[in-house]
């Protein structure tokens, strides 16, 4: 698969010891992004909120996600159920920038291409992110967490695969095919714009079957 490692969530390192960093949620690292910005279009009434983004050791922004709706906490014991999960819909956007496979800017290593598989990765992983299974000790979460990462990986690899099916929703009004999936922890799609941009999306409590997307015209109002 061509993206980058996934070692971390959300912090994937690149190879030739490159690691991808994440910035502080702020508008700055958005706006240092030399490719458009995605979210959901203005069928989405809700609130909207900057995440982070993900940047090169040398500090070019490589990707970053938008949240849609209720700002979602760790889905555990305290969380699971009840009002606190009716309340928590949301949808993220990845933007994930298409690029191909190419050295790093001191010449020491080389960053991996970008493909959709890449976008469904980050996606599931960030997904991942806001999870945590009631029935599980605290104390175990990390090896849990590091399974599944592995699972989104795998399933990111094989998107072809019976896992998944396809989904067609609208960007920039133009209908577009996604992988999409469900599990028990939510949903996650994936594909790619004619802007040069794949797009990942995660969430939880909100259908993905209504969805569609289009560029951001000022990602300042975000903030």
């Amino acid at each position: 698969m061509e993206t980058t490692s996934r070692a971390v969530a959300q912090t994937p390192a690149a190879e030739g010891g490159q690691q991808l960093t994440s910035a502080p949620r702020t508008v700055d690292g958005y706006l240092r992004a030399p490719f458009p910005w995605y979210g959901l279009d203005e069928a989405f009434t809700g609130p909207r909120w900057l995440m982070q983004v993900g940047t090169t050791a040398d500090g070019a922004v490589e990707h970053g996600s938008i949240g849609h709706g209720d700002e979602p906490t760790v889905r555990n014991e305290h969380a699971a159920g009840g009002d606190q999960e009716a309340k928590e819909k949301f949808a993220v956007v990845v933007t994930v920038a298409a690029s191909p496979s190419r050295r790093t800017a001191d010449g020491t290593g080389l960053l991996e291409a970008t493909s959709v598989s890449s976008a469904a990765w980050l996606a599931g992983v960030g997904l991942l992110s806001f999870t945590w299974p009631g029935q599980m000790d605290h104390a175990l979460r990390d090896d849990w967490l590091e399974q599944q990462t592995e699972t989104a990986w795998a399933l990111a690899d094989d998107l072809d695969g019976s896992d998944w099916s396809t989904l067609s929703l609208p960007v920039d009004g133009v209908p577009t095919a996604f992988h999409y999936r469900e599990s028990e922890f939510g949903w996650v799609l994936a594909g790619s714009t004619s802007a040069g941009v794949h797009l990942g999306a995660y969430g939880r409590g909100m259908s993905a079957y209504g969805l569609g997307f289009t560029v951001v015209k000022d990602i300042a109002t975000y903030t």
